[in-house]
């Protein structure tokens, strides 16, 4: 039987990812990663007010050299025979785009605007809008966050475009539209030239633009309107209806076929957020959480129609149809820093290194950047071997997870992180265990919200490169948890994903379990928790809940 092969696109905070997968077996035949030029210069970014924006150039110049690179690796003649392709990205990604569907920051007066930009999910400079959201649908007569957790995020669509509106009078003109990052990439790999034709995707409409079917899709005008005449005019020039990732949206256009050194015949399959095809990447089942570990993490699960009914679950991040596999109920939570957490301390550590030795006269300037690079490669991977030998009963640093605001359960981005219990007898793998702790904490208190919410959860599954690389954070979760953890084979779960929606929109399955069934990786290891470290951990975790109910009580009172 000749091969059929396709393609699973992520695109994730820093790089994206191209996966060439048969689409038969699941093999990986070839993949690339590439990093965002622009955005791994910090171009367009202030952390200091938490703005993080990408330019959509970034994203067009890694598909077309990740494609050709991947394909570069496979046996000859594999490119012919690709017949699908899909993506998936972080999100909520939005953008302003004018009427033909072209974000403005690709306009020649916006190249250089970052407001004319995709603003990423960790951009919280929309925390008032949020805010003003969540108390206005409160007061109106229908409850647009009802499927979305019962609070609206900074992190999320009607914010961010929100305020990005009352900031920017120059790209306030200019916009027409607004489109997902998740939406965009198909749009123009098939040719799209309006932005009435865009596909809108199930995933990011139900997640994060308060769309449902109950109430006709997006939030009403009237609704809108009141929230801010500036949002006038925009609902008519989004979209009504949303459609699930395995549909086909068209086939390559012949420009872009070219670009990528493809066929026209290629089937291009609607875009998701990337943790949701991450999720089906590693196998989702009702009662499994996916627990996709990175920068942040996103918790996601999946439920028959008939054990959710019309219940609602609270402060999650959404319960949507299809969003995840159609035919069933999506559920997303997850934390705003995981990795990112690791990655901050891991910042301050580095500074002697960087602002002592990196101006040292006593060694040449080539030693000297060496030296540094090395020992920045060196201080998690230490720090995880000598936090791995304190016993968790030696646990005397209380952290909290809130360093870049909560996402769940009840989101609140304006929280912040702490951290208690330091003498000057702390050490530095002290602190670190502290944080590691904090981090598996934060996903526990999101398991037992679900749970408490009368979901069931069985056992958890982790995907990404913590879930890989690092055996001390996986134990620490089990044992924090309570529950076995698996952990996928494969480092491309979500890009997987991806390329399982791309078979299934190529006609290759019918539905997305027979392409999960056919294209799985397997899994590489199972933890399973010390009973021992659970009972300590027990208590641990209600010092972590008073620290962070003090801290948030402080904040807002």
């Amino acid at each position: 039987m000749e091969e059929k092969i396709v393609i699973g696109f992520e695109y994730g905070s820093d790089s994206a990812r191209a996966l060439v997968v048969n689409a038969t077996n699941g093999e990986i035949l070839g993949t690339a990663v590439k990093y965002y030029p622009r955005w791994n210069m910090g171009l367009y970014c202030d952390p200091k007010i938490n703005q993080y924006r990408q330019h959509p150039m970034d994203y067009l110049e890694v598909l077309e050299d990740s494609v050709r690179e991947a394909l570069s690796k496979c046996p000859a003649g594999t490119a012919e025979k690709v017949i699908g392709i899909a993506f998936d990205t972080t999100g909520s990604t939005p953008v302003f785009t004018d009427e033909t569907g072209t974000p403005l920051a690709l306009l020649p007066e916006f190249f250089e605007n970052p407001n004319a930009m995709f603003i990423l999910w960790k951009d919280h400079t929309a925390v008032k809008e949020a805010a003003e959201i969540n108390k206005l649908c409160k007061e109106w007569d229908v409850d647009y966050v009802a499927y979305e957790g019962g609070v609206y995020s900074s992190e999320w669509f009607w914010a961010k475009a929100l305020h990005v509106l009352r900031e920017d009078k120059e790209v306030r003109n200019a916009a027409y539209s607004i489109v997902e990052h998740c939406e965009w990439l198909p749009a123009i790999l098939t040719g799209v030239t309006s932005s009435k034709d865009i596909v809108r995707s199930r995933c990011a409409g139900g997640h994060k633009a308060m769309w449902h079917p109950k109430w006709g899709g997006l939030p009403s005008e009237e609704f809108l309107t009141t929230l801010d005449p500036l949002l006038a005019g925009f609902r008519d020039r989004l979209f009504t209806d949303t459609e699930t990732a395995e549909k086909p949206v068209g086939k390559l256009c012949p420009e872009w076929a070219a670009r990528l050194g493809l066929s026209t015949e290629v089937v291009v399959a609607g875009g998701a957020y990337d943790c949701h095809m991450g999720a089906v990447g590693a196998g989702v089942t009702p009662h499994t959480l996916v627990s996709v570990i990175g920068t942040s993490t996103c918790d996601v699960m999946v439920a028959p129609h008939k054990e959710v009914g019309h219940k609602l679950i609270k402060g999650i991040c959404g319960q949507v149809d299809g969003s995840v596999i159609p035919g069933m109920i999506g559920f997303e939570a997850g934390q705003s820093a995981f990795g990112d957490i690791y990655a901050w301390f891991k910042r301050v550590l580095e500074f002697p290194l960087k602002q002592i030795i990196g101006k040292t006269e006593l060694i040449d300037f080539n030693t000297r950047a060496a030296l540094i690079e090395e020992a920045c490669n060196h201080i998690i991977p230490a720090l995880s071997a000598e936090a791995e030998k304190i016993p968790p009963s030696e646990s005397t640093v209380i952290a909290t997870d809130w360093m870049n605001g909560r996402r769940t359960p009840n989101a609140n981005q304006l929280l912040k992180g702490t951290i208690t219990g330091i003498t000057l007898g702390t050490s530095a793998p002290q602190i670190f265990r502290a944080l590691v702790e904090a981090t598996a904490f934060g996903t526990k208190a999101i398991v037992d919200h679900f749970i408490n919410e009368g979901v069931r959860i069985d056992n958890v599954i982790g995907i990404g490169g913590i879930a890989l690389k690092s055996p001390f954070v996986m134990q620490t979760l089990s044992d924090v948890l309570n529950m076995p953890i698996k952990v996928c084979k494969t480092d491309q779960a979500c890009a997987l994903g991806a390329a399982m929606f791309a078979a299934t929109a190529a006609g290759v399955y019918d539905k997305v379990e027979d392409a999960i069934a056919a294209m799985n990786s397997g899994f590489a290891n199972e933890y399973t928790p010390n009973a021992e470290n659970t009972e300590i951990y027990t208590n641990i975790y209600e010092k972590y809940i008073k620290v962070g109910q003090f801290t948030e009580k402080k904040l807002f009172n």
